[in-house]
């Protein structure tokens, strides 16, 4: 008899991930394909969706030939993926027209910070967050006027619009479903949570068509059937949710007052407020209130604020100037002294989200001296990340309007003891590491897909086969931690200053 798993993608922003997830929570056979990111000038950050379909094909393929070598029955197939990274494609030759707009770009901050004076205050009503500094209507209304290959497409009736996880849908299913989920379309900015629809008045003001929308689904419940031709099954698929998402279930948050601290590109805390909308929206711009998920035609109610470039800034000291091996030396040498002897690191390449939304501020390394060793700069790289996360935390608890009874982090650099100790010391908060982490966003998609008696009967059920793990207590007194914060803080205000100069 087959053992029965769910076929998870983790479509990222710098990879692709595909494995199967079995009735234990276990992660089987991942296989991976690396992304390209690209950033032609200031601002402008793009993908090669056609590049993204590829590379999903690949690893899902690859699982699927793993799963039947094994003897393990793939019954169902459930999707994360980056969201905001938007797509314009031909619906004929199936071939995307121009590059992806990726998550991070912010080419349009200031045309969208003037429609904010008029808008602001009715989306935060409505969608939880206001104008902000992307949009991918907005990026498609310019691309209509920009590329005769959208506008040829538009009028001859062939142009196909969505974030990744419609892209991938309309793709890998055999009824090419044209359809967005909530978490996916609450990051575009035009969701209406209370009542599951878009905000149209704010699209249209947008200049983007309305006929190109997708429909509006769950994130859980039937969203089509895999192509068998493509993908060599044909199972259903159950969910497709945003990445971040899909890592607070994985991690086992699900209830309200826990949140989730995601390190991947950039590092994102969600807090969960159960079926409560925050009680403080629009306090900070760069927290926004989010659809945790939406299954059974109810919706569980999250805020969120995240620091753009953490891990991709590790990336860039190692690799684009050269400072340190690789992550992994960074922390190894963090390790090795108290503290950064001053210097400070701010991980702000393209720009900030708390305690300002500002896409103009750079990140910064100051308070070098003669005497500086390169472990003092490696701890400040993690601090700088630590110190972000503490004031999303602060911005999180403040918006939603409860207290953060528990972290649970994840992601590639959740790894990295010191940064994890940081981040316990400066929030006052212990940080639970369980075992795994990396595979938080597989299992959690794989938990919602399956948690309506595919392979459990509900998430407490799947998630309580994640067990125990490392906690990380506070080891620093509330006067250390307060001048930390404090000190951080003055250093944001300090370079905020220089932007407004």
């Amino acid at each position: 008899m087959k053992t029965p798993a769910i076929l998870a993608i983790d479509e990222g922003t710098t990879g692709t991930r595909a494995a199967w997830v079995d009735a234990a929570g276990a992660v089987h056979a991942i296989e991976y394909r690396a992304l390209a990111v690209d950033s032609p000038r200031s601002g402008v950050v793009t993908q090669d969706a056609n590049d993204i379909l590829r590379k999903t094909v690949e690893v899902v393929r690859a699982v699927v030939a793993r799963a039947e070598s094994a003897g393990v029955e793939l019954v169902a197939m459930a999707i994360a993926t980056q969201r905001a990274t938007t797509v314009l494609w031909d619906t004929v030759s199936g071939q995307a027209l121009v590059p992806a707009m990726v998550w991070q770009d912010n080419r349009y901050a200031d045309e969208l910070a003037e429609l904010g004076h008029d808008w602001n205050d009715r989306l935060l009503a409505s969608v939880g967050r206001p104008t902000g500094v992307r949009s991918p209507y907005l990026w498609a209304a310019h691309q209509l006027r920009e590329s005769p290959e959208v506008a040829d497409a538009h009028r001859e009736g062939r142009l196909g619009f969505g974030t990744i996880e419609t892209w991938l849908l309309w793709n890998l299913t055999a009824e090419r479903s044209y359809v967005a989920t909530p978490t996916n379309a609450t990051s575009a900015g035009a969701y209406v949570f209370s009542k599951h629809e878009y905000e149209l008045d704010w699209i249209r003001a947008l200049g983007f068509p309305e006929e190109l929308l997708p429909e509006l689904k769950q994130d859980a419940e039937l969203l089509g059937h895999t192509d068998p031709e493509l993908l060599g099954v044909r199972i259903p698929v159950l969910a497709a949710l945003g990445d971040q998402h899909a890592s607070t279930i994985g991690l086992g948050c699900i209830s309200s007052g826990q949140a989730m601290c995601g390190h991947g590109t950039g590092s994102f805390v969600d807090l969960l407020t159960g079926p409560t909308p925050p009680q403080n929206p629009g306090l900070y711009d760069g927290t926004l209130t989010m659809t945790g998920w939406r299954s059974s035609n109810q919706t569980v109610y999250a805020v969120e604020t995240f620091t753009p470039t953490t891990g991709s800034a590790l990336d860039w000291v190692c690799n684009a100037l050269g400072w340190f091996e690789n992550s992994r030396k960074i922390s190894e040498l963090a390790g090795t002294v108290q503290g950064s002897n001053g210097v400070t690191f701010v991980p702000s390449l393209t720009g900030i989200r708390t305690p300002v939304v500002e896409p103009g501020l750079r990140s910064s390394l100051t308070g070098l001296s003669m005497a500086t060793t390169r472990a003092e700069v490696a701890y400040a790289v993690l601090e700088g990340i630590a110190q972000s996360v503490a004031t999303s935390v602060e911005a999180n608890a403040r918006v939603a309007g409860i207290g953060v009874t528990e972290i649970v982090v994840g992601g590639g650099l959740s790894g990295s003891d010191p940064l994890i100790q940081m981040q316990a010391d400066l929030t006052g908060i212990p940080m639970l590491r369980l075992p795994g982490t990396e595979f938080a966003t597989l299992r959690g998609a794989a938990f919602l897909a399956g948690s309506n008696g595919v392979l459990w009967d509900s998430l407490p059920e799947a998630v309580a086969a994640l067990g125990g793990g490392r906690v990380f207590q506070p080891q620093i007194s509330d006067d250390q931690r307060r001048d930390l914060r404090e000190s951080w803080k003055a250093r944001i205000g300090a370079e905020l200053e220089l932007v407004d100069a």
